[in-house]
């Protein structure tokens, strides 16, 4: 009897793993999953262009942020634009209450959480470019209020995560633009 137990054990144990191997065979050639007719896609590349003009004061558009912020923003119109890679590229001026302003010419990609970059700083009319700028999440917290903002009520279509158009931009950044609209509800 004990000999016997033994054998069968072995015996269990082949057959089963007998049958786990032509199993496995079945498993690990799955039929594809994915059509024929679906290409891989193209990864997404950047487009760099030429530094803006130094903003003038007629072309710049203040905006109003939901929360309390020490400066005031400015948006240069005149140079706002959405290039072939889909950035919204544009010159923001942050003025303190004393008048001295910083001034930077930025990127954001209207991704789901967003994306954005800074090309350059501004300094004694000329933009000096950052040489190892790289793209950062908007963060959804008050310490980014202004890149939030900006991907989420003025330069990006709300659940569309596509650039919005720049007449559009422009009238956001205005606040002509209702708060419903804002919402990615359709109006009624």
């Amino acid at each position: 009897m004990r000999i016997l137990f033994p054998v069968v054990l072995l015996t269990l144990v082949s057959a089963t793993s007998t049958l786990a191997d032509e199993e496995r065979a079945f498993i690990d050639t799955p039929e594809s999953v994915v059509p024929s007719s679906v290409r891989e896609g193209k990864p997404w590349e950047e487009i760099r262009g030429a530094l803006p003009p130094w903003p003038k004061d007629a072309d710049l558009i203040e905006f109003e942020l939901d929360s309390p912020s020490p400066f005031r923003y400015f948006i240069d119109s005149r140079h706002l634009s959405v290039g072939k890679d889909e950035v919204v590229r544009y010159t923001l001026v942050a003025e303190s209450s004393g008048g001295a302003r910083n001034v930077s010419f930025e990127g954001i990609r209207c991704k789901a959480r967003g994306l954005y970059q800074i090309y350059a700083y501004g300094s004694r009319g000329a933009f000096q470019p950052l040489p190892e700028s790289e793209w950062t999440l908007v963060r959804n917290d008050s310490s980014d209020a202004l890149h939030r903002e900006l991907h989420g009520h003025f330069f990006c279509g709300p659940r569309t995560f596509a650039p919005r158009p720049k007449k559009d931009m422009i009238r956001a950044l205005r606040g002509h633009i209702a708060e419903r609209e804002n919402s990615g509800f359709q109006a009624d």
